[in-house]
């Protein structure tokens, strides 16, 4: 079995994984009188459990959460549900991109993003060095494959054919599913919109080089984050700085120590581990510079900035009718000082 293919087979049995508010560790209450007052709080993350959220892992294994009062209970499932599932309340709390917020506000969901964690956007469009693919301009004419035009990976295509002077139009997109690293081998495409902790480390671990062209460098948009609404900030700002504080001290403990995270992250997902560790710790450890603050970054915090070329680069391609404004999406009166 090739490490690609193998990448496939980790892919599908990990979807086969699938549960909805489990964890796979139980987390221990402080003691004394606190461990009868910790408030349950659900929180929404991506669709499977994966070593990409180890940080979360930490918080709950270290206890992090619980020291913040807090009972946390992971659900799985998809972004945008989330979304509008913190949006009526019935969630106080989920981890999305800044892309999704100016999408909720568009829509008139009162969702506000209060903490970073990713501090660079993660998906890239991603080709084999061979083709000399290293800028937006070289896309032209190409074939690319791309799970279908929603979510970040769309959102990552069309800022860097934007900023290649592209559009649509001068390329050939081609709905590939979540197949990119094998498309990519297999010349499927000539390149593709994926997670740069996924296709590109896969391919590089099979020993082919591959360039990427990262959308950082032409456009800054918020990426994975805390993320809550207005109700609980009107109502319940010491549970919102609950999350934060642990989500920052989880974070930052993830960075210091590494080689625990992971292995704290194997006990919530036991499937990462035996034949699929070493792939499991190369998405890992290509994961922890996107969780590093950028130099002179205050961790956690957002720019006004970044958010208002944001919000008008999601309505100039026409993903929102109008531009949101800047201070309705985010809120750095959360971030903890360091």
């Amino acid at each position: 079995m090739t490490l690609i293919t193998r990448f496939i087979v980790i892919t599908i049995l990990m979807s086969l994984s699938l549960v909805s508010g489990c964890t796979a560790l139980p987390v221990t209450p402080p003691a004394g009188d606190n461990a009868t007052q910790l408030e349950p709080v659900k929180l929404g993350v991506g669709f499977i459990p994966n070593v990409q959220f180890a940080p979360i892992y930490v918080g709950m294994a270290k206890g992090f959460f619980a020291e913040e009062g807090v009972d946390l209970e992971l659900n799985y499932g998809f972004e945008n549900d989330y979304l509008k599932l913190v949006g009526v309340d019935e969630y106080q709390f989920m981890i999305g991109s800044g892309d999704q917020v100016v999408l909720g506000r568009a829509q008139g969901l009162p969702v506000r993003y209060v903490l970073n964690w990713y501090t660079r956007f993660p998906v890239v469009i991603f080709s084999k060095a061979e083709r000399g693919i290293t800028t937006p301009a070289d896309l032209a004419g190409k074939t690319i494959g791309i799970p279908g035009p929603f979510g970040a990976s769309y959102v990552a295509l069309r800022g860097i054919l934007e900023a290649g002077g592209l559009t649509e139009q001068d390329v050939r997109l081609e709905s590939i599913g979540f197949t990119q690293a094998a498309a990519i081998s297999e010349n499927r495409v000539e390149a593709a919109t994926d997670y740069a902790v996924s296709g590109p480390v896969v391919l590089r671990q099979a020993g082919v080089p591959v360039n990427e062209i990262v959308l950082d460098d032409y456009l800054v948009v918020p990426s994975n984050g805390l993320i809550t609404n207005d109700h609980a900030i009107a109502k319940r700002p010491e549970l919102v700085q609950a999350m934060t504080r642990a989500m920052h001290k989880a974070i930052a403990y993830t960075l210091a120590n590494p080689d625990e995270a992971f292995a704290i992250a194997l006990q919530f997902v036991p499937e990462a581990g035996g034949d699929n560790e070493a792939a499991n710790r190369a998405i890992f450890d290509a994961s922890l510079v996107y969780w590093t603050p950028r130099p002179n970054q205050t961790p956690g915090a957002t720019d006004a900035a970044d958010w208002q070329a944001t919000a008008e680069f999601m309505q100039r391609i026409g993903l929102v009718e109008t531009a949101v404004e800047a201070d309705s999406l985010f809120t750095n009166e959360f971030v903890p000082e360091e």
